[in-house]
């Protein structure tokens, strides 16, 4: 967005550019965004325009152009109506010429005139100065935006791990990205996955803090960056899902998996960098098992294949081996605790790693759906509760009285036989209730007289 103060100037270049155009030629202003900061640093009214005729041609265009000493410009004009002096320089119009150097991001004179009103008139607190040599991403609280100092494209080309270092401060202090910057990300966004080493990605990607990790993914996405970084989880875009078991409205993959990753740090695990990670990786392997059959999609096995690719891409982004064990174990178990377990299945639970992580693996599943439905996750929280105390402090449904009432048994060894073989049933999940272990405990005494 221009200085409102230059409006007119570039509402006349405009013109210009425009009366080239309709002679056939090419013309446009080079680096709007520069020369209106440009202008408001220095007040100075002067402007440049590329275009594609010579001299000659262009005179014909504008009686008043002159001929310019300065490098590289074909000429100038001055307005009568406003006295705003107009450079041109040529433009390429080579069909052979590297696609980057059709359009002009800088001429000479704009760079003598950044120069000297960063020493003159602003010295050491002019950023702007840094237009010429920067790898600065600069978090400007003052304009709500995070950006590159310097000419984007220009700061890119010297150091393209900058565009991942924006989009992180971006995330972190929830700010949006300038625009001149973010069109420069965009623009180079395969030259980023191609020359970013994966090392280096990792390490500005280990500064996001978890509770932004969904926005940075977010982020990542957007930019097309993601594509050519983790293209497994970029492809779950194009991927379906209902959005909750009695649903038959559907999301992306990929959304699913950026909800669960922002609920996922919200209860107890505010800091879980790793987790985070897990829960981003926990629907790759839908990528490879998703079916449907009429209106639903099943994705069967999707947790033991999104662990086996989940290692791969890792592997590939230089993880350490022990996050790469614990983040596939965490893709690996994340449905353990979404289905109504028994005691034994809850003991079972217990025995994993990373238990708390799967929990809230498995609420922040619930959020994300449509129809969120906590009955299995409440009733595994109050078996768990259950399952923490030792199996010698576990009581059975019914107790030595109530064996006698129901199998006629007087007092005896055979009631303690029966008590403990109830108990280690209830264990297993093989009796649930009270019913369950009546019949149990009759099959016993039947089992006994035989």
């Amino acid at each position: 967005m221009f200085i409102k103060e230059a409006d007119n100037l570039f509402k006349e270049a405009t013109s210009l550019c425009k009366t080239i155009l309709r002679n056939g030629y090419d013309a446009y202003i080079i680096n709007t965004s520069l020369q209106s900061q440009l202008y408001d640093m220095t007040g100075i009214k002067e402007l440049d325009i590329a275009c594609e005729p010579d001299f000659e041609t262009l005179g014909k265009l504008f009686p008043n152009l002159v001929h310019s000493t300065e490098e590289e410009v074909i000429g100038t004009v001055r307005s009568e109506e406003s006295g705003v002096l107009y450079r041109f320089y040529p433009t390429d119009v080579s069909d052979a010429s590297h696609p980057e150097r059709v359009v002009c991001p800088i001429t000479p004179h704009m760079k003598s005139a950044l120069r000297a009103a960063s020493e003159e008139k602003y010295g050491a607190v002019m950023r702007l100065s840094s237009f010429l040599n920067s790898d600065r991403v600069i978090e400007d609280v003052s304009c709500g935006c995070v950006r590159l100092a310097g000419i984007p494209q220009l700061t890119l080309a010297r150091n393209y791990t900058l565009a991942i270092r924006v989009l992180r401060m971006a995330a972190n202090y929830d700010l949006p990205v300038d625009s001149a910057t973010w069109v420069a990300i965009v623009q180079t966004s395969g030259r980023i996955a191609d020359y970013v080493p994966a090392g280096e990605f990792v390490r500005e990607w280990r500064q996001v803090a978890a509770e932004n990790m969904w926005r940075f993914v977010q982020l990542l996405a957007d930019s097309a960056i993601l594509p050519g970084l983790v293209p497994e989880v970029a492809a779950l875009a194009s991927l379906r899902q209902n959005k909750g078991k009695l649903v038959d409205e559907e999301q992306s993959v990929f959304q699913h998996t950026i909800d669960c990753m922002r609920y996922y740090p919200e209860e107890k695990l505010h800091h879980d960098w790793i987790g985070v990670v897990g829960v981003l990786f926990q629907n790759v392997g839908k990528l490879y098992t998703a079916e449907c059959n009429g209106a639903r999609w099943t994705f069967f096995q999707h947790h033991r294949v999104g662990a086996k690719v989940t290692r791969k891409i890792l592997r590939r982004m230089h993880f350490d081996p022990e996050d790469i064990d614990t983040i596939c174990g965490l893709v690996r178990n994340q449905l353990r605790f979404q289905s109504m377990m028994t005691d034994r299945g809850i003991r079972r639970f217990r025995s994993l790693p990373d238990t708390e992580r799967l929990i809230e693996m498995a609420r922040a599943n619930i959020k994300a759906q449509a129809d969120g439905n906590y009955t299995n996750f409440n009733h595994n929280l109050k078996y768990l509760e259950r399952a923490e105390k030792p199996l010698e402090m576990v009581e059975p449904l019914l107790n030595g009285n109530e064996i006698m009432e129901f199998t006629g048994l007087p007092p005896g060894p055979e009631v303690g036989v029966i008590r403990e073989t109830l108990l280690q049933a209830q264990i297993r999940g093989e009796v649930t209730d009270v019913s369950s272990a009546v019949a149990f405990v009759r099959g016993c005494l039947r089992d006994m007289e035989k």
